[in-house]
């Protein structure tokens, strides 16, 4: 679904999610696994896993592993329940961005207004 609307905040295209039930079912599975390996996380740090040399790298390696589950949890759930949406956004000119006049896109001189350079200089981006 698209709209012809070009003013500023229209939808220009909207695609639904699919909200697949298999995505629902892989990501409540990773969610268990994710559970599983925090609370082995905090045994081992509880225990005192990472006093050790191997313990440690083992106690780096679960932390690894649940934020590579976590990852493919977030990265499911984006791609199969939210939905694509693109809109009209404002295009600005590159001295918009920063906040300042366009009159000093090539710079100020030196010898004119001491006080506002040094103002600019501790903080750029200042609006009029």
């Amino acid at each position: 679904m698209s709209s012809s609307g070009s003013t500023y905040g229209d939808i220009h295209r909207y695609e639904p999610a699919r909200e697949s039930t298999a995505a629902a079912i892989a990501i409540v599975l990773l969610t268990i696994i994710e559970v599983v390996f925090v609370f082995l996380f905090s045994y081992g740090l509880v225990s005192g896993w990472g006093l050790s040399d191997t313990g440690n790298m083992f106690l780096g390696g679960i932390l690894a592993v649940i934020f590579m589950d976590l990852a493919f949890i977030l990265a499911l759930y984006r791609k199969e329940f939210l939905p694509d949406v693109m809109i009209v956004k404002k295009r600005r000119r590159k001295w918009e961005d920063l906040y300042i006049r366009e009159e000093d896109v090539d710079g100020v001189p030196f010898s004119t207004g001491a006080w506002d350079q040094v103002k600019r200089a501790i903080y750029p981006y200042y609006k009029r």
